[in-house]
C-alpha cells in the first residue's frame, strides 16, 4: 500500500471524546498514539489533548512516527462576519500547515446542540434562501483564505448543526464556490437521513476529506423514534467503526477510486470506550478498511 493514493488515519475519539469527556477522559494522548501506530495507522487527526502549538504537535507525533491528518476547527461563522472568522482561524491554519496537513475539518458550532442533551430536532436552521446565500458567501471567503495558507476547508456536515441533512448539504454546495470542500462522513450522512453512496455521487468533485463511520441501523431508528440528542446517540451505540455496523463501504471506496480521490480516509466512531474497547475497535476499523483498499486496488490494477 506504499504507493496507494489512499492513506488510512484515525481520530482519537476512539480513545477519548471531546464533547463528552466522561467517555475516555482519563486516557492519555500517548496511549491513543502508541496503540494507533501499533495497529498500523499512518496518521491522526487532532483532539483536545494535543498541544496547542505547531511545534508541540510536531513533537508528539514525531515521537510515534505519525503524520498529522487534519484537525477540527470550531467555527462561529453563522453568527459573525467572514473577517472575524478569518482572524480566528488563522492560527489553526498555521498549525495544520506547519505539520503537513492540507485539509481542515471545519465544523459550524454557532447555535449547535451537538454536545447538549437536547433533541436533534431543535438544531439551528437557515430559514430562507437569503440566509443560505449570505452564509455561503461568507464561507467562500473564509475558504479562499485557508486555501491561500495551503489548507483546504473541508466542511463537516454534522448532527445537531446547521448543515445536517442531505438537503442541507445540497444547499451548502449550491451557495458556495469551489474553494469550499466537503468532508464526507458516512455515519453522519446516514444518521441525517441520507444515502451515503448517493451523496458521494452528487458531490464527489467537492469531497476533499473522508470519515468512514459505521452505524447500527436499529439504534439509529430508536434515536429517530425517541427524538434523542446527539450525546444520547453516542452513549447508546448508534455509531461504530467500519466492519462492525450495517453500512457497505466497498461501493463507497470504489466511487472514491473512480473519482481518483487522493488523500486520507479516517476511521471514526463516537462511542463509549468502556463498552467498545479502544484498541480492539480501532483495529477492527483498520483491518476492515485495509482489506477493502487492497481488494479495490487489486481490481483496478487488473483492469488497467
Amino acid at each position: 500500500m506504499n504507493n496507494s493514493p489512499i492513506r488510512i488515519g484515525i481520530n482519537p475519539i476512539s480513545w477519548s471524546n471531546d464533547d463528552l469527556p466522561s467517555l475516555g477522559g482519563e486516557t492519555p494522548l500517548s496511549t491513543a498514539l502508541s496503540e494507533g501506530k501499533a495497529i498500523g495507522y499512518e496518521g491522526f487527526e487532532l483532539n483536545g489533548k494535543f498541544p496547542k502549538t505547531p511545534e508541540g504537535v510536531h513533537q508528539v507525533l514525531a515521537e510515534h512516527d505519525l503524520a498529522l491528518v487534519s484537525g477540527w476547527y470550531s467555527s462561529g461563522l453563522a453568527h459573525r462576519s467572514a473577517e472575524d472568522e478569518i482572524e480566528a482561524i488563522a492560527s489553526h491554519c498555521r498549525l495544520l500547515a506547519h505539520n503537513g496537513a492540507t485539509v481542515m475539518v471545519y465544523g459550524e458550532v454557532a447555535g449547535s446542540i451537538q454536545g447538549k442533551r437536547v433533541p436533534l430536532l431543535e438544531r439551528p436552521r437557515f430559514h430562507s434562501q437569503a440566509q443560505w446565500q449570505a452564509y455561503g458567501d461568507k464561507l467562500t471567503r473564509v475558504a479562499a483564505f485557508t486555501q491561500s495558507q495551503g489548507v483546504r476547508l473541508a466542511y463537516h456536515h454534522h448532527m445537531g448543526a446547521y448543515v445536517e441533512t442531505p438537503d442541507d448539504i445540497d444547499q451548502l454546495m449550491a451557495v458556495t464556490g469551489d474553494e469550499v470542500g466537503l468532508l464526507f462522513d458516512s455515519g453522519h450522512c446516514f444518521m441525517g437521513g441520507g444515502d451515503p453512496l448517493a451523496l458521494l455521487d452528487r458531490h464527489i468533485e467537492r469531497i476533499c476529506h473522508v470519515h468512514f463511520k459505521d452505524v447500527r441501523q436499529a439504534v439509529v431508528q430508536l434515536a429517530r423514534n425517541n427524538q434523542w440528542s446527539f450525546p444520547d446517540c453516542i452513549v447508546n451505540g448508534a455509531f461504530t467503526v467500519p466492519g462492525d455496523g450495517d453500512l457497505d463501504f466497498a461501493p463507497m471506496l470504489d466511487r472514491l477510486y473512480q473519482a481518483d480521490y487522493r488523500g486520507w480516509i479516517v476511521v471514526e466512531a463516537e462511542q463509549d470506550p468502556a463498552v467498545a474497547p479502544s484498541y480492539a475497535y480501532a483495529k477492527k476499523g483498520f483491518d476492515t478498511l485495509r482489506e477493502l483498499v487492497a481488494m479495490t486496488e487489486a481490481r483496478y490494477r487488473a483492469t488497467a
